[in-house]
């Protein structure tokens, strides 16, 4: 876990990166050796580390990992935590995430998830619930690299508020509670203005669980 004014010698720690399976995509493919490289940080990753500890979240810059087939997670940082308008957010079972990835994410969870959550529940946020971020695999029944295989992408599973109640996107995705759906939709729309792909359990049976949230990309793509 890094503060603000830590940055720099965080950048120093050798940190291993943890891969977390998707329920939606096949399994991930054979361990590797990773080959570790801690290049020069460009200006672009100084910056978007920079935008991160502004944020107030509390992360590690990880080194530079490259697995082989397609697979890496480069510019990566493991999250601890993030900030939302009254204290800090916990986010569960996360491993390496790109740092635009980390960015968006802190953006989202603060005035998306947390002030939604406020609004329509009446309770701030404590914890975002996820299913891992990177993995070495492909997008299912293809042979394209899946977001997770380069640590740019984030399944969401769940939200626990202040007040104890947690909510799921398996069991409340269709809530008789209109109040959580509404939250659901909400927060669905908010990740629709920030990530690069959005899917949700509308956009198929596979994703019936989880949000999948992904950076980069072409045309954004929000079902």
């Amino acid at each position: 876990m890094v503060r603000p004014l830590a940055l720099t010698l965080a950048l120093t720690l050798p940190v291993l990166l943890a891969g977390c399976a998707s329920s939606y995509e096949p399994a991930p493919r054979p361990a590797r050796s990773a080959t570790t490289w801690n290049p020069p940080i460009a200006p672009e990753g100084r910056l978007c580390l920079a935008n991160l500890s502004q944020s107030y979240a509390n992360f590690t810059p990880l080194p530079d990992q490259y697995y082989g087939a397609g697979c890496s997670a480069v510019g990566a940082v493991r999250l601890a935590s993030l900030r939302s308008d009254s204290g800090m957010l916990e986010i569960s079972n996360l491993g390496p995430v790109t740092c635009p990835l980390a960015n968006t994410i802190s953006g989202w969870a603060r005035f998306g998830v947390d002030r939604a959550a406020k609004a329509i529940l009446g309770s701030p946020l404590a914890r975002i619930e996820t299913m891992g971020s990177y993995s070495c695999r492909n997008v299912a029944g293809t042979s394209r690299l899946s977001g997770h295989a380069s640590a740019n992408a984030v399944d969401v599973s769940g939200f626990v508020l202040a007040d104890g109640r947690r909510i799921t996107v398996l069991r409340d995705w269709d809530s008789e509670d209109p109040q959580i759906r509404a939250f659901l939709a909400t927060i669905r729309d908010s990740a629709c203005k920030r990530f690069g792909t959005v899917l949700t359990p509308q956009y198929n049976a596979a994703h019936r669980d989880h949000f999948h949230l992904e950076v980069g990309g072409g045309k954004p793509f929000c079902h």
